[in-house]
């Protein structure tokens, strides 16, 4: 305003820029531009040479991704995700549950939260997100963390639900880390695989406003980070039919990909181990 000097959101602008936005406040993801800009040099330097950039060197990751995830489990895991697995009674009565690639692991937190009588623990290779989570649900006593990588659990046939949310597409070995949830269900068990919603065809998702930004964050951290350890840098943007493909080839069956309101951005792939 001139006469007053003063500058003034719109209420149609804060539903989307504030905290109190919740799941809609796009400003939790465009913290991710500031960060990646600190790698750029190092990136530019890996394209000429190959490779690729390690998780150290992205030291805000973490407590991005910790900020992302609170917004989006506090907003609707238990309202919309639980009941997409029709597993309500069971975790009400009690279930083992696993989620890998945790991060701080704030999921399985709430789950423990909700689900007193079933058992919670989370993986992740961050020693800095697991002592987090750790510290976090010191009070919970069927919640517990443990660092490990995803490609090398060897967890046996020990869990009734296992859940990723958006952990495989990072991953170096996203096939061994398919094979080893997949080894870690008992037989009928459930895996909940989130990843973004994207074609694995290039053209297909033009039309996505969302594309150059996921395209940005794929290049510039999923795909260097998976290249860095040897990995096939698979990326943000792989797709639901290669999610699918790759799915099948580790074992799981009745394949169903879902989506939810409060995050329109991800898919929620949905499938289970045979019984026999």
């Amino acid at each position: 305003d001139p006469e007053s000097e003063l500058f003034s959101l719109p209420d149609e602008h804060s539903g989307l820029v504030t905290r109190r936005a919740g799941p809609r406040n796009l400003t939790v993801q465009m913290q991710q531009i500031g960060m990646l800009a600190e790698v750029e040099d190092d990136l530019v330097r890996v394209f000429e040479e190959g490779g690729g950039l390690p998780y150290d060197k992205f030291p805000r990751f973490q407590a991005l991704m910790s900020d992302s995830s609170e917004r989006r489990f506090k907003s609707g895991l238990i309202e919309q995700v639980v009941p997409l697995l029709e597993m309500t009674d069971a975790l009400q009565a009690g279930i083992d549950v696993a989620d890998v690639g945790c991060g701080s692991g704030l999921a399985s937190y709430l789950l423990g939260q909700e689900f007193p009588n079933s058992r919670f623990i989370g993986f992740d290779m961050s020693t800095e997100g697991i002592a987090r989570a750790n510290e976090a649900a010191k009070d919970l006593d069927n919640v517990s963390y443990q660092v490990a990588d995803a490609a090398a659990l060897n967890q046996g046939p020990n869990f009734d639900l296992v859940t990723t949310f958006d952990a495989i597409h990072d991953q170096a070995k996203p096939k061994d880390a398919l094979a080893g949830i997949f080894a870690m269900l008992r037989p009928g068990g459930t895996y909940l695989c989130v990843e973004p919603k994207a074609s694995s065809v290039l053209e297909e998702n033009l039309q996505d406003p969302m594309a150059p930004f996921m395209y940005t964050i794929s290049t510039m951290h999923c795909m260097t980070v998976s290249l860095a350890y040897g990995g096939d840098g698979l990326g943000a943007a792989w797709g639901h039919q290669l999610a699918t493909e790759y799915l099948t080839e580790a074992g799981f069956r009745d394949i169903n990909v879902e989506g939810i309101r409060h995050d329109p951005g991800n898919n929620y792939f949905i499938s289970t181990k045979a019984i026999s």
